[in-house]
């Protein structure tokens, strides 16, 4: 696991999201050489877009029936391990869910830096979101959660 750091669970993920796209837009307007617009490519930025609201649709609503928190900066408040839902599938959905609607936004921008840029938002989450999240998660619920970890991937 890694060490603590001052912005370990500080920058809300879809604060995080939000300011990666806006790097994208602001790339993309100020380099437009790099553009390019294959065939499709809004009606693919859609339907990867329904697929990230779908899975953040499905995350919640399985949180909230297990009733633990969905706070992302107050890990140590869960109350229960939920492997259930999307969980079976990926140990982030909701951070799934906020790179693929970061994903569709690239598509829908349709430039190359916007797509280098997408990468750094799986890389700070997985860095200064989940590694925390999993440090708490691991002293809370132990071996049932060492256990989840050996079945289930971080992301996909």
């Amino acid at each position: 696991m890694s060490r603590p750091t001052p912005l370990d669970n500080r920058i809300p993920p879809p604060l995080a999201m939000l300011l990666v796209g806006a790097a994208m837009w602001a790339t993309a307007w100020a380099w437009p050489a790099l553009a390019f617009d294959p065939p499709l490519r809004l009606p693919l930025a859609v339907a990867i877009a329904l697929i990230g609201v779908g899975i953040e649709i499905a995350a919640g609503w399985t949180f909230r029936r297990a009733s633990t928190t969905v706070n992302p900066l107050r890990p140590e408040n869960a109350a229960r391990l939920v492997t259930g839902g999307p969980n079976r599938f990926s140990r982030n959905p909701m951070y799934l869910s906020l790179a693929l609607l970061l994903l569709a936004w690239a598509v829908s921008l349709g430039h190359a830096a916007a797509f280098a840029l997408w990468a750094l938002f799986p890389l700070f989450i997985t860095r200064f979101q989940i590694l925390p999240e999993e440090r708490a998660l691991a002293a809370r619920f132990g071996d049932a959660y060492a256990a989840y970890c050996a079945k289930v991937r971080r992301w996909l």
